[in-house]
């Protein structure tokens, strides 16, 4: 009997976890950017040309996936420059701060909290705002998201659940996901169609990690 399937969880802060799913289809989205130099043989990569050895020139204006925004990112080099997404700029942090609850983060951006993380890999004119000030807005705004997703996932019982998670980018929906779970194993509990209640596997799956961490 093969062993059961347990999702790989995404990296932490800068680094990604290329064995988790939500980290490699994390790496696939866009950022806008400017070439700093010619770029030999990328512009079908790109979306600049129809050949493969095109390149594209100087002073291009690109939308690059990050994986490959990071690997041809040098400071020293200037081969490509990256911009801030907009949802990452400050007109965007004052909505966050104002109402978190208003925005459609997936249609925004369905990695909000772990591509934002990526951008402190860049040189860019904001980051050290960013840095000294998104890692209390993204705690903030997750907070702020944070009730009305749980208080979601835990009052809609065998209902159409595809309104409530529309607007959640992929990390708030596998909270509600976990959310709805604990609901119905409680609800099976209650009417004595399980044995016992188990832990969650986020706790489980925590537990396996701290025991990891003493053990290395």
């Amino acid at each position: 009997m093969s062993d059961s399937y347990f999702p790989v969880g995404p990296g932490l802060g800068m680094e990604e976890n290329f064995l988790s799913l939500d980290d490699i289809l994390m790496s696939q989205e866009k950022l806008p950017g400017r070439a700093e130099s010619a770029l030999p043989r990328l512009a079908v990569l790109l979306g600049q040309g129809a050949g493969s050895a095109e390149s594209v020139p100087e002073g291009s204006k690109l939308e690059i996936p990050l994986w490959l925004a990071k690997g041809l990112h040098d400071s020293k080099r200037r081969i490509i420059s990256v911009e801030l997404p907009k949802i990452y700029k400050e007109a965007w942090r004052t909505v966050f701060s104002a109402d978190a609850n208003v925005v459609d983060l997936h249609k925004m951006g369905p990695y909000y909290y772990g591509f934002g993380s990526q951008l402190l890999n860049f040189e860019n004119p904001e980051n050290p705002e960013i840095a000294q000030t998104d890692s209390v807005c993204f705690l903030q705004t997750f907070i702020a998201r944070f009730r009305r997703i749980m208080d979601s996932s835990q009052n809609a019982y065998n209902e159409d659940t595809s309104a409530l998670v529309a607007r959640l980018d992929e990390l708030e929906r596998a909270l509600f996901q976990v959310g709805q779970k604990g609901l119905n194993d409680f609800q099976c509990w209650e009417k004595g169609q399980a044995s016992q209640i188990t832990a969650s596997s986020l706790v489980q799956n925590y537990g396996k990690r701290k025991l990891t961490e003493v053990d290395g």
